[in-house]
This record gives structure tokens, sequence and C-alpha cells, in this order.
């Protein structure tokens, strides 16, 4: 059959839809929205393959109006205004359900053009988005649409949907099916939450085992092969490449190295070793910093080498890096300092610089005061002496505390020894 088994499966009753449960069990307001059979405009988002279109059958099902479908990355604004002219016909004396599926690839003129026709309400918008929609969306359309977000189905949630497909199949084909022990687990565990992929897993498995004896049995090794990798969720221009990388900082932040180095595995799975090496270095500058400052310098020796001998070795020095950062000391002084010093600049709270620091090598006929009266910090005891640095206006301003760790406390006591001498 050309169809995909997929398709042929899809559930007809929101009861057996895979997942989802958080929007659709009794009581919940999408469920309670569908069953009501008054549906509004709508926008689901989520990743691919976890029932955002299956949902949006069962609601065409439950509505009397005309189902039509669009899909944005091949439909055109003349085939919005071709389904608007089958308004008030007979052909959708009702009005008209649409079901727009990837509406993140209709431009900025493409949505105002859907828009000035959901207005009046004749017809009703479902839109499917595996992007944030919040970002993607005209805001017309969503401040018009309730937006429910679909999550990455659980493996264990797969399964039996990797049975019915399996028994399905069987039946089309007139044999007995077996399997070895974890066949169906491997197929769920490699689809990376997406039904469809596990779906298409389990045809794959059917098709490329031989028939004896009008029978079959699934190995767990031609699943292995059919499911190598994991289909880690990542698009390098998506949401998923950017929770990935924020996870991944954010958990050498927290110093768990454990979930740092999950992240690190699903950024290389997915083949993104610029993301990994910057982020790295990134997070050993702004999470360590003063802590440790010389982890910076093994950092991004960690880092060349990883570039220098590409993947999938780059593993190596990248975990011994990661591990490094979570496990070190923390202090974020150093970015608080910059950030500080930089929104008195941004702001325009500044001066002159003072004469003392200027790059003066003579004075104008016209100048009343001559001299720069620098004084060379060398020739004092512990090479210190004050002298005013920062422009009047700001002279007694401080961007930089000290943390608290061993690292920068220890460089505190010196300079307050220092400092406190007055010379």
């Amino acid at each position: 059959m050309n169809k995909p088994l997929a398709d042929r499966i899809r559930p007809e009753a929101l009861e057996d839809v895979v997942g989802q449960r958080h929007l659709l069990t009794p009581g919940k307001a999408l469920y309670n929205l569908i069953e009501s059979g008054d549906i509004p405009n709508l926008i689901f988002y989520g990743p691919s393959g976890v029932g955002k279109t299956t949902v949006a059958s069962i609601i065409a099902n439950k509505t009397n109006r005309s189902l039509r479908k669009l899909n944005g990355t091949t439909a055109s604004t003349q085939d919005i205004k071709d389904i608007v002219a089958e308004i008030g016909t007979f052909t959708a004396p009702n009005g008209i359900l649409l079901y727009l599926d990837e509406i993140q690839y209709f431009n900025k003129r493409q949505q105002q053009t859907l828009l000035e026709f959901i207005e009046n309400g004749k017809i009703t918008l479902i839109a499917s988005t595996t992007e944030n929609p919040y970002f993607y969306v005209y805001p017309a359309i969503l401040s018009r649409s309730t937006v429910f977000e679909f999550k990455s189905v659980e493996w264990q949630d797969i399964i039996p949907a990797i049975n019915r497909g399996f028994d399905i199949l069987a039946g089309e084909n007139a044999v007995d099916i077996s399997f070895e022990d974890g066949v169906a687990e491997k197929i769920a565990r490699g689809s990376g939450g997406d039904v469809r992929k596990a779906l298409n897993g389990v045809e794959n498995c059917f098709y490329a085992t031989p028939t004896v004896d009008a029978s079959k049995q699934i190995t767990l090794e031609i699943a292995s092969q059919l499911t190598q990798k994991s289909s880690v969720r990542y698009d390098k221009d998506g949401d998923e490449h950017y929770d990935i990388i924020s996870a991944y900082q954010k958990s050498m932040r927290g110093s768990d190295p454990d979930a740092a180095l999950h992240y690190l595995a699903r950024l290389l799975e997915a083949g993104d070793l610029p993301s990994a090496c910057r982020r790295l270095m990134v997070c050993a500058c702004e999470d360590v910093g003063l802590a440790y400052p010389q982890i910076i310098p093994m950092v991004k020796s960690c880092v060349d080498i990883a570039q220098a001998v590409g993947l999938p070795e780059a593993k190596i020095p990248l975990a011994d890096a990661v591990i490094l950062v979570a496990t070190a000391p923390k202090s974020n002084s150093g970015v608080n300092a910059i950030d500080e010093a930089m929104a008195d600049v941004s702001a325009g709270n500044y001066g002159p610089i003072p004469r003392q620091l200027q790059n003066k090598h003579f004075d104008g006929e016209d100048s009343e005061v001559k001299g720069q009266f620098y004084i060379y910090p060398h020739t004092f005891k512990n090479h210190w002496t004050y002298q005013q640095y920062l422009p009047d206006a700001i002279k007694d301003k401080t961007y930089y505390h000290y943390g608290d760790n061993k690292n920068e406390q220890a460089f505190k006591t010196y300079w307050d020894k220092v400092k406190g001498s007055g010379e």
C-alpha cells in the first residue's frame, strides 16, 4: 500500500490519541472545547509526529463545516482565496474549517490575507506549527486564537501504537508475526517521541524481515539496524536548537556534570560542534570566571583540539572540558561588573577622561594648567598608589564586587592590605 502506516491507523477518537493527556482527558480545556463542537480558532504548537494533525482531523469530524487543508510550505495566497470563494456555496454552506499545517512558513502578507477571512467567522482556523507561535505567527491571528502546546510522547506511551501497527501489517499481509524481547522498546526509544517515526520504523522492520512459512520474526538486530540513531529533535533555526544549548549552559552553570554531558551528547549527535564549543567557552568565562581563571585557557585548548580532530573524536576533549566547567567553583562577578559598566555607558553616565590618564604629550599655549600629572604606580611599594581613574561624574562608582570564592577572596585580602596602607 502506498499510504503510510501512520495515516492508515490514525485515531478517530480523542481517547485513542497517543500521549497529550495534559490536553485530551475529560475536564481539560481542549477536550471540552472539542466535545462541545463549538470550535474557536486554534493553534497547535509542538514537535512533529505528536498528534497535532490527528487531533485536527478528529475536530473536523465533529463539526458540520467543510474541511480544507493547506500546508504552509506549499500554499499560496491564491489558495486561500480559492477556499474563501467556496464560502456560501453548496460545497461549504456552513462555512469552512481550514487546517493549515506549518503556518510558520506563511509570510506576513499571507497571514494578513488569512486574517481578513477568519475575522468574520466564516473560516475557522486550526493551524499547527513546530515553532514557537509567539515568534512566527502574526500577532493579530494570535490574538484571535487559542494556543495549545503539544509535547513529545514518552516512549512507553508509543509501544501500544507500535504493537497495533505490527498487527495491522500482519493482517494485511496474511502472515503471523513474533518478536524478540526488546523490539518494541527499541523502536519506541529510537523514535525521539515522534509517533509517526515509530510507525515508519514498524513498517521498515516488517518489510526488511523475510517471510518464512507465512510468518515473520522481528529480531532485535534488525530493529537496531533500522533505528540506529534516536531521532534527536534538532533544527539549527528552530526552538529545539535554542532549548538544547540553553539547557547545556544552564547545566554547567548549575554544576551538574551529568546533565551537561547529556546535552553535549545531543548537540554532538546532531553534528552541532560549533554550538557545543561556543557555549562551552562562554560558560567558562561567564559562570566560572574569576573563581578559577585558569580554566579559560584550558577550555580554549580543549575546544581547539576538538575542532582540529573533528567528530566523532571531538567528543573526548569536549567531555573533559564540560566536566571541568561543571565541577569548577563558580563566580559571575566578572560578567556582573561589565554589565554594570556597559549600562552606565549606554545611559550616557560618564564624563571626560581625567587629565592624568589622557594621552597628553604637550600642552597648548592656551592651557591654564600645564602638565599631565600622571603617577606611575610601579615606582611605589607594591606597585600601587592612590590615583583617580574614573571620570569625575562617576569617580566613586564600584562595578566589580569580589566573589565569595577562595580565589577572589585571596585577591581581596591582598588589595585590602595594600590599599589600606594608604600608599
